[in-house]
C-alpha cells in the first residue's frame, strides 16, 4: 500500500466515526512530508490535515483563493517547488472542496465586489478569467491544477501528484486525480485535422478574453463566461484525444472529415458506445480506443449546449456564438 492509499483508507473510517485512526507514518516515512495545496476557506481548517489522517508537521501547506494554479511557472508553483526542494516534500496534492464561493462567483458578480471595495473596473485585468482563475467545476479545477504541476519545469517527475475534492460538509475525500498513475499522453492530430483543432483552440481564447466586455454589455445575471468557455474547450479536447487515436489508425492520410466523424461519435452525450462502423474507414480497434476515451472524459454538456452526434469542434464552436446571440436578444425583449 502506498501513502495515499492508506490516506483514502484512513479518511474512510475517519468519516465512518473512528476520529483516531491516523496513517501509520513510520511506515511511509520514505513519502512523508507531503505539500498541500488548498483554498483558503476557514472551513476547512478543522478538516486539514486531521481528515487525511497524518500529522501537522507531516503537512506542508499553501493556500489560496480557489486552490487555483494559473500556470506551471506561477508564484504557486513557485512555492510548490520550494515546499520539495526546501521542506522535503516527497508528494504533492492539490486539494479542492465542495461548495467553493469561487466557484460560485460570476465575473458580474465579482466585478461588483471589486466595486464596492472602491476597485473600479478599468483599474482590474482585462482579462478577468485568466487573471483569477475563475472556473465553474471545483472537481475540473482540480484536474487543471494537477495538469499544471505535473507540466511545470519546477517539480521533478518522479514527484507524484494527486488531485482530492474534500467534502466541506463530512470531510470525505474524493480522489480525483491519482498521482501513482501516469497522465494520458497528449493528443497529437496532425494535417488538416491538426490544424482545425489549432484554430478552434485559438477561437476559445479569443471567446475568453471578451467575454468579460460581452457580459457587461449585455447585463447577463449569472453569466459565467469561464463556463462556457471551459465546457467548450473540454469537448475540443475530447474530441481531439478521440480524432487523434482514429488518426493512428486511419493513418495520416485520412481526410480531416473522416477523423472528425470518429471523433465526434465518439464524444457525443447520446452515444452509450461507439460501434466499429464509427470510425468509417478505420478499424475496429479505433473505435475501441475512441470508446475507451469517451468512457474516461467528463460528464456530457448541460442541455442548453448538448450536441449531436455528428457536430464537429467547428460547429461547436458555432452553437456558442447562438447561445451568445439568443442571450442579447433575451435582453433587448
Amino acid at each position: 500500500m502506498r501513502l495515499f492509499e492508506s490516506i483514502l483508507e484512513t479518511n474512510q473510517r475517519r468519516v465512518a466515526g473512528a476520529t483516531d485512526a491516523v496513517v501509520p507514518a513510520a511506515e511511509f516515512a520514505g513519502a512523508l512530508p507531503i505539500a498541500a495545496l488548498s483554498c483558503i476557506d476557514p472551513r476547512l481548517n478543522h478538516l486539514l490535515p486531521d481528515m487525511l489522517g497524518i500529522a501537522e508537521e507531516h503537512f506542508i501547506w499553501l493556500r489560496n483563493a480557489g486552490n487555483i494554479i494559473t500556470s506551471p511557472l506561477s508564484s504557486t508553483m513557485r512555492s510548490l517547488s520550494l515546499a520539495c526542494a526546501v521542506k522535503g516534500a516527497k508528494e504533492i496534492v492539490v486539494i479542492g472542496h465542495t461548495d467553493c464561493q469561487v466557484c460560485k462567483t460570476s465575473t458580474l458578480q465579482l466585478l461588483e465586489k471589486f466595486s464596492a471595495l472602491g476597485v473600479d473596473r478599468h483599474k482590474l485585468p482585462e482579462n478577468l478569467v485568466e487573471y483569477f482563475g475563475l472556473f465553474s467545476s471545483e472537481r475540473q479545477n482540480v484536474m487543471r491544477g494537477v495538469e499544471f504541476v505535473r507540466a511545470s519545469p519546477l517539480i521533478g517527475a518522479k514527484v507524484p501528484v494527486h488531485g482530492l475534492l474534500i467534502d466541506i460538509k463530512t470531510g470525505k475525500l474524493d480522489w480525483v486525480v491519482n498521482g501513482y498513475e501516469a497522465p494520458a499522453s497528449a493528443a497529437v492530430v496532425s494535417g488538416k485535422a491538426g490544424e482545425m483543432f489549432r484554430k478552434a483552440d485559438q477561437t476559445l481564447d479569443s471567446f475568453a478574453r471578451i467575454g468579460n466586455a460581452a457580459a457587461e454589455e449585455l447585463k447577463l445575471p449569472e453569466a459565467k463566461i469561464g463556463e462556457v468557455v471551459s465546457i467548450a474547450r473540454d469537448v475540443l479536447q475530447r474530441v481531439e484525444q478521440v480524432a487523434a487515436a482514429a488518426q493512428n489508425s486511419i493513418g495520416s492520410h485520412g481526410t480531416a472529415a473522416k477523423i472528425g466523424a470518429t471523433a465526434t461519435r465518439a464524444v457525443s452525450p447520446t452515444a452509450a458506445s461507439v460501434p466499429a462502423s464509427a470510425a468509417g474507414s478505420a478499424n475496429a480497434s479505433a473505435a475501441a480506443a475512441a470508446a475507451a476515451t469517451s468512457a474516461s472524459v467528463p460528464p456530457a454538456l448541460p442541455p442548453t449546449m448538448a450536441a449531436p452526434a455528428a457536430m464537429s469542434p467547428a460547429d461547436k464552436l458555432r452553437l456558442l456564438a447562438k447561445v451568445a446571440r439568443d442571450a442579447k436578444a433575451a435582453r433587448r425583449k
